[in-house]
């Protein structure tokens, strides 16, 4: 298979911005460079006007140069492990590569190669994510990992001492990489394929993760109040800090409420509990 590769220089206040735009219009693959990121779509289906759209937004102030060109399948892994770095969350976890040495110094060890798969760590909203699972007790509970990307979430939740994980993404390349990533950390779950509504869950759950867009958010968080016990946290991210606001009064009509919130780059991680 073809791909367009986009070369992108832009400041590195906005590389994480516009990776994460980019992922919803069907990118399927991101290295970061010292510049900014090489991007690659499927010529099949490539939505120009969207792309178009983006550049347009950010051009100014993320000072965007893209070079574009033509390129056939790469050898992702090997890219990868040319480009991806460990990342160390305070103490708490260190998430490496398999072809990375461990290091010591950490309650946890999280191996993970992404191949195309959203979730390395790298993602200001995985980071806080991963950052507040770290405050909870996960020990015996049961545990639902929505939009699962590369699994990282739920091998935390199983590192944690959470007793049961179950996870599911849209994508099929997701679901063969999570697994994959389940099995190099020892989880025992194999990851679902389709939305929620389409895996449909039997709750309840003391512990719910989703870092998805918000619009998926604002979508399913009345299925989300539902799977949970009471007293059960909701650790939500994948949005904007400006977008809070939107995410705090439509749990509040759910009977969740924040109990904590953290930034990182403008991307914005939110707990509730259910009331």
């Amino acid at each position: 298979m073809d791909y367009r590769e986009f070369k992108f220089t832009c400041s590195e206040d906005f590389r994480e911005i516009l990776i994460a735009e980019l992922s919803e219009i069907g990118f399927d693959a991101f290295l970061e460079t010292e510049e900014g990121f090489d991007c690659y779509s499927p010529l099949e289906g490539f939505d120009e006007a969207t792309f178009g759209e983006i550049i347009d937004r950010y051009q100014e102030p993320a000072q965007i140069q893209v070079k574009e060109s033509i390129t056939q399948k790469v050898n992702w892994n090997e890219e990868w492990e040319k480009n991806y770095d460990p990342i160390a969350v305070d103490n708490l976890v260190y998430v490496r590569a398999s072809f990375h040495p461990p290091k010591e110094g950490f309650r946890y060890e999280i191996v993970i190669n992404p191949k195309m798969s959203f979730g390395t760590g790298h993602h200001a909203t995985t980071f806080q994510m991963l950052q507040l699972q770290g405050q909870i007790d996960h020990q015996g509970k049961r545990v639902l990992d929505v939009g699962s990307g590369t699994g990282i979430l739920a091998i935390m939740a199983h590192l944690l001492g959470a007793e049961s994980v179950e996870a599911f993404d849209i994508d099929d390349w997701c679901v063969d990489n999570g697994n994959e990533n389940f099995q190099l950390n020892q989880v025992p779950a194999q990851m679902g394929l389709g939305t929620i509504r389409d895996v449909n869950p039997k709750g309840p759950y003391d512990i719910i993760l989703a870092n998805i867009n918000k619009n998926v958010l604002l979508d399913e968080l009345e299925i989300y109040a539902q799977l949970m016990k009471p007293d059960a946290f909701l650790l939500l991210s994948g949005f904007y800090s400006e977008d809070i606001p939107d995410l705090v009064n439509h749990c509040k009509a759910l009977d969740l409420e924040l109990i904590k919130q953290s930034t990182r780059d403008n991307w914005a991680a939110l707990v509730f509990t259910k009331q």
